[in-house]
């Protein structure tokens, strides 16, 4: 047993929001607090569940959990439950270090030996398209997502979708799978009628084809296409799963580890879904913290599919050289071979940080705030 005697937060290039928790006896463990544009909202959570946890036993991690949870009065949401999640991932990886075991041992072993991933491309033509996806085939991926189009008005030209179509065509061409990341930028008009026009061509899935406040819609939407249904970035809890499981809206949830209250609640999540025979696609465009506690779950819950990893992301590469391997020391835990990446070996979240690195990056960090597209007439598109 060990009582917690420190929790700290760093604030790291090029978005992310690091988290170490400390007990008396001198373990340690790691977790990922990023809630991408908003992390002073997080950090001002954090420094109110710091002051309220220290002192308590490192080891119950779902008492903690639970007296976050439910003795807060207010719950859910996203900056509440980003921070929610960088304590618990912390706490799960100081308590298989301790025992100087994997995660997944503590989640009841393994039931797979390697993970199915995929990263992102950009580019807006064919061209552009092809040269990404051929890199990323370079790297050993089999499968890649892209945005399906650029922000989009509510209701627009028939014509703005048709570049969608062609860079999908392209990519698949290739003889590797892609996904289309809709963002929750079209409305209904758009977004029924580019799933119609992708429909053909066997997207791997559509990602928040909308909002995910818009379950009616969802559920409307999903009787009109054969494209698997993926969402779950903006739910942050069970509770906000359910509709979208008794609805039978979607085929895919994604769940993000470092927004919905860490491992503790993706598990939970996993096995709601499993009984409505829906997949997990964790959701992790993040930094290496929330992708490897993302792996450990992936590799003990039956229904995992997919795993998104965030190397070369645009999000990383517009703000400077930080990437998914800069604050680890063995950068070869996220290799990928032929489309998977092995089961990590070494004992909790299986990858080793490089604190040096973090404090020196945290020093000076700035924020990374989110992107803003406007229409032609000036009014919000979403990004």
């Amino acid at each position: 047993m060990g009582i917690i005697k420190s929790i700290e937060y760093f604030r790291v290039l090029p978005r992310w929001l690091f988290v170490k928790i400390c007990d008396e006896d001198g373990n340690f463990g790691w977790g990922e607090a990023t809630l991408e544009g908003h992390t002073q909202a997080v950090e001002g959570t954090l420094d109110a569940l710091i002051e309220r946890f220290q002192g308590y036993e490192a080891e119950d991690i779902e008492h903690i959990w639970q007296m976050v949870w439910r003795l807060g009065f207010y719950r859910g949401g996203p900056v509440f439950m980003s921070a929610l999640s960088g304590l618990d991932i912390a706490l799960w990886d100081l308590k298989a270090r301790k025992l100087k075991v994997p995660l997944y041992q503590l989640l009841g072993g393994k039931v797979r030996d390697k993970i199915w991933v995929y990263s992102w491309i950009g580019g807006d033509r064919p061209a552009e398209v092809e040269a990404a996806a051929k890199a990323r085939i370079a790297q050993g991926f089999r499968c890649i997502k892209m945005n399906a189009t650029s922000d989009i008005n509510w209701l627009d030209s028939p014509s703005s979708l048709a570049s969608t179509v062609e860079r999908l065509k392209t990519v698949k061409s290739l003889g590797i799978d892609a996904a289309l990341d809709f963002h929750g930028r079209l409305h209904k008009p758009m977004a029924k009628q580019l799933a119609k026009l992708v429909e053909p061509y066997q997207p791997l899935f559509i990602e928040e084809p909308l909002l995910s406040e818009h379950a009616e819609s969802v559920k409307q939407l999903s009787t009109m296409t054969t494209c698997p249904i993926a969402l779950g970035e903006r739910l942050y809890s069970r509770w906000d799963v359910k509709r979208f499981l008794e609805d039978a809206s979607v085929d895919i949830l994604q769940p993000d580890i470092s927004h919905v209250g860490g491992i503790s609640e993706i598990r939970r999540i996993a096995a709601m879904a499993e009984a409505y025979d829906v997949a997990i696609a964790p959701h992790c465009p993040l930094g290496p913290i929330s992708l490897a506690a993302s792996m450990q779950v992936a590799l003990s819950i039956p229904n995992f599919v997919i795993q998104e990893m965030s190397l070369g992301i645009h999000y990383n590469t517009m703000v400077g050289v930080h990437d998914l391997h800069s604050y680890i020391k063995e950068p070869k835990v996220f290799d990928v071979v032929d489309g998977f990446v092995k089961a990590p070996e070494g004992i909790g979240l299986g990858i080793e940080i490089d604190e040096d690195a973090v404090r020196k990056v945290a020093a000076t960090a700035g924020v990374w705030k989110p992107l803003e597209f406007f229409g032609k007439d000036g009014s919000i598109r979403e990004w």
